[in-house]
């Protein structure tokens, strides 16, 4: 009974000294029905990382300006809403998700839902010198206003919902 494991056990071992050398070796399959091949994985080359470079920041998923955020895939969407004397000021933040950089090429729409359900549509216009998109609401109603924006980026609709409680 031994002598069967001990073959096995030495068939395992040459084909793992075969793959293991560099020596060129024959390859032809055996035809014994004991015989047991293994395959050994291929060496990689293994590519260097450095770990800052690859580390989300740690405002990823967090509000940079103190509005509220929503991550859509590769981005980082962030409304921000400050009531002003006469109206309410709409700031829109549209960034890549891990370096938050501006994307100022975007088509911008915000679709608002006032406190009285009335719902009105607003273009974002760019603004280059804060890098975020802007608009202000003719009103000044406190309440929640439920907000939706949509963004064209070179052909990619990219969406994100909010919901803003203003007093």
């Amino acid at each position: 009974m031994r002598s069967p494991k001990l073959l096995l056990i030495g068939i395992i071992f040459a084909n793992i000294l075969a793959a293991c050398s560099n020596s060129p070796t024959s390859t032809s399959p055996t035809t014994s029905p004991n015989a047991v091949t293994t395959t050994e994985p291929t060496p990689q080359p293994v590519a260097k990382t450095d770990s800052k470079a690859n580390k989300k920041p740690d405002n990823h998923g967090k509000p940079n300006q103190g509005g509220q955020v929503v991550e859509a895939g590769a981005y980082h969407l962030e409304l921000l809403m400050v009531k002003e004397e006469n109206n309410i000021h709409l700031d829109f933040f549209l960034q890549t998700g891990d370096t938050h950089t501006a994307i100022p090429d975007a088509k911008v729409t915000a679709q608002v839902q006032l406190p009285d359900g009335s719902q009105k549509s607003y273009d974002l216009a760019y603004d280059a010198p804060n890098q975020h998109y802007a608009t202000n609401l003719p009103t000044t109603a406190s309440g929640e206003y439920k907000i939706v924006i949509l963004t064209d980026i070179k052909g990619e609709k990219v969406n994100g919902r909010f919901n803003v409680s203003l007093r």
